[in-house]
């Protein structure tokens, strides 16, 4: 492909011969055959071929060409609102035009506007294949890209890259008829089973994609084996803690303590992902991890997304660890630097054990003396280069292991493909104690009836959240909302204090806030959904969701999560607007109607895709174009398992199957 066209198709992301083949079309055309003039339908797309009888720019209401068409028995018109005027030669009286489009009734009769059109000449023939419509951007268009698919494939080697033992197993076409047939299929073809990429050739591509992704991640978990970690295997320090504290780990909890216990005695890195429901008892095992690697003579460093929930953990884990020795600090961006100067080099000088913070711990400037483990919470918030930089602070010649802890539940297709080459632990229950969460849908209409209930739980001495949506989109819109909300309650609920923490606040003065609410000193906390995780107010049962429907599913899950910590029955209200969409009504029902978060992952998957799950993630793994988790969820089953033997008997085909699909681009799959 010559560069000025590669420089033309870059912005589709095609860099290659081969990924122009892989370039697949979104719909198809069928201009195999025409359609009589009379037999055309109001609401059909057909092609027509006919004779120009006139043409003529017409001006009155809107200027227009209009073109009579007219075969053997029958005319259209057909209609263009935006022309040039090479097109009035084109339809010179006589000439042969052959069009596509939809067929409406018009005040004279039937019209066609804007078609698809080619001058042609008398029995010239029709394709043989349906035409495909392919993916496009600015500048590219359908007839350069056509073209440009055309002469790749001609010289392609679609060579079979997966093993014939597999393919004869799953029953699935050769990659070359397959690729063919999407690009050209013929008359008879499917159109629905194309559409909905159930079609046998589509099956094949989607498995081919499925099993370069489970190839490329199974090779970073292999080479990630291939390095050093340090052996954390002193427990008395972890034995100590749990000794110490107030409450006993559920059995979850010790199942999962004990697979990463055995990740860490070991000299290869862990890399694994924790993840357990809202309130399972998570932090209480990456306390655990944190001592074992403090009792081996290490450093850890603990990061989370915000401020707010960096400092939870902080507090959460202070009274806990310092009781065992454990010296711990924190380091955020809105510390003063005399006070991050001050940590740094503590951390430096190996006087801090454990480092607790934000995206502030990742800075050059931070050096550990002895890091041996990395955990890193709300995962899915942080980009891939960022995991890589804290784990690159690790002491000279080894890494630190890794744990990523999520309490957004992963569903399995999920994690058998995007996640396939981490480790996964999961708390699959709640501590005792813990109360079911009651949840209402209330319209906002009915907003007097929810300040009457927020009300009576203050009379009862109870704590409320009053939660406002806060999108980058409308920011200024939103946090204008937040502040009226605040504004409203403060008046309508004095003497009672409200406070407000929103995104925009400094460290200081979020932290301020929080400590109020902690304290009681707040009794209803009016909040964007900065405290979507990591807050933990035992007091506060009852919680008010603005304009529930437009958050997503595992966001109101999160939020949900915050109440029912406490002995008292808790309440989540979850105020919508009158216009609710098919989509916004099916989130609403699924979130009253379950408490089961991995059920709710499951629907927020179907609904939204993989992208709410993985975050920035998706930057370093390799993205899935064709495959549907929901739809081929047979297929990734398939696919996990063909590349085990891949890898252990075909180790070339597999490297040929990796280039065809990512062309090296494995960037960042060890993250």
């Amino acid at each position: 492909m010559a560069s000025t066209s590669l420089a033309r198709f870059a912005r589709l992301g095609i860099r290659r011969e081969q990924d122009l083949v892989l370039h697949l079309p979104l719909r198809y055309e069928d201009e195999t055959t025409i359609t009589p003039i009379a037999a055309a339908r109001p609401g059909a797309t057909v092609q027509i071929e006919g004779e120009v009888v006139r043409s003529e720019v017409l001006t009155r209401a809107r200027r227009s060409l209009v073109v009579e068409l007219r075969d053997e028995g029958a005319a259209v018109t057909l209609r263009f609102l935006h022309f040039y005027g090479s097109q009035l030669r084109q339809f010179a009286p006589g000439a042969r035009i052959r069009a596509i489009g939809e067929v409406r009734g018009g005040l004279f009769g039937l019209e066609m506007i804007h078609p698809r059109y080619k001058v042609v000449r008398p029995g010239m023939a029709l394709p043989q294949s349906l035409t495909p419509v392919y993916p496009t951007a600015a500048g590219v268009g359908q007839v350069a890209l056509r073209s440009a698919v055309h002469s790749a494939l001609a010289g392609a080697d679609l060579s079979e890259t997966v093993a014939p033992e597999l393919l004869a197993a799953l029953g699935l076409p050769a990659i070359a008829e397959a690729i063919a047939l999407l690009h050209a299929p013929p008359p008879g073809a499917d159109q629905f089973a194309l559409a909905e990429h159930t079609h046998p050739a589509w099956r094949r591509v989607i498995f081919d994609e499925l099993l370069a992704q489970q190839l490329s991640l199974r090779r970073a978990r292999s080479a990630r084996a291939q390095l050093d970690a340090p052996r954390l295997g002193r427990d008395a320090m972890a034995a100590a803690l749990l000794a110490a504290l107030p409450f006993k780990l559920t059995a979850a909890q010790h199942r999962v303590w004990a697979e990463i216990g055995a990740d860490l005695a070991r000299t290869q890195p862990m890399n694994r992902l924790l993840q357990g429901d809202v309130g399972s008892g998570k932090t209480v095992v990456a306390a655990l991890a944190a001592v074992r690697a403090i009792g081996s003579g290490y450093q850890v460093a603990l990061m989370a997304p915000t401020e707010i929930l960096a400092e939870q953990h902080w507090r959460k884990l202070s009274p806990w660890l310092e009781g065992v020795g454990v010296r711990i600090a924190w380091l955020t961006g809105s510390l003063k630097e005399s006070e991050k100067k001050a940590v740094r080099a503590q951390v430096a000088a190996g006087e801090v054990d454990l480092l607790v913070g934000t995206h502030a711990l990742i800075e050059q400037s931070v050096e550990f003396a002895r890091l041996g483990l990395a955990i890193v919470d709300e995962q899915h918030r942080f980009g891939v280069a960022q995991r890589l930089k804290l784990r690159a602070k690790s002491a000279a010649g080894a890494l630190p292991h890794q744990l990523m802890m999520s309490a957004t539940p992963i569903p399995r297709t999920l994690a058998m493909s995007y996640y396939a080459d981490l480790d996964v632990s999961l708390i699959d229950e709640l501590p005792p104690g813990r109360k079911p969460v009651l949840t209402k849908l209330i319209a906002a209409a009915r907003r007097d009836e929810v300040l009457a209930a927020v009300r009576s739980a203050l009379a009862q001495g109870r704590q409320c959240y009053w939660v406002c949506p806060l999108v980058e989109e409308s920011e200024v819109l939103d946090l204008q909302t937040a502040l009226d909300t605040h504004a409203w309650l403060a008046e309508e609920l004095a003497p009672a204090q409200v406070g407000l923490v929103h995104g925009r606040l400094s460290g200081a003065d979020k932290q301020a806030v929080m400590e109020r609410f902690v304290s009681g000193a707040v009794a209803v906390l009016v909040a964007t959904t900065v405290i979507e995780v990591g807050v933990d107010v035992p007091n506060a049962s009852l919680m008010v969701i603005e304009d529930a429907e437009r958050f997503g599913l595992s966001q109101l899950h999160q939020l949900r999560g915050r109440i029912g910590r406490g002995t008292q029955e808790s309440v989540c209200v979850l105020l919508f607007g009158s216009e609710l969409g098919p989509i916004a009504r099916e989130r609403l029902r699924v979130i009253y109607e379950s408490a089961d978060g991995f059920e709710i992952a499951r629907r927020d998957l179907a609904l939204r895709g993989p992208g709410e799950f993985l975050g920035a993630r998706q930057s370093g793994v390799p993205m899935l174009r064709f495959a549907d988790l929901e739809r081929d969820a047979d297929l990734v089953e398939a696919a996990r398992a063909a590349a085990v033997v891949m890898l252990r008997d075909h180790a070339e085909l597999a490297d040929r199957h990796l280039e065809r699909w990512l062309g090296g681009r494995e960037e960042f799959l060890g993250a």
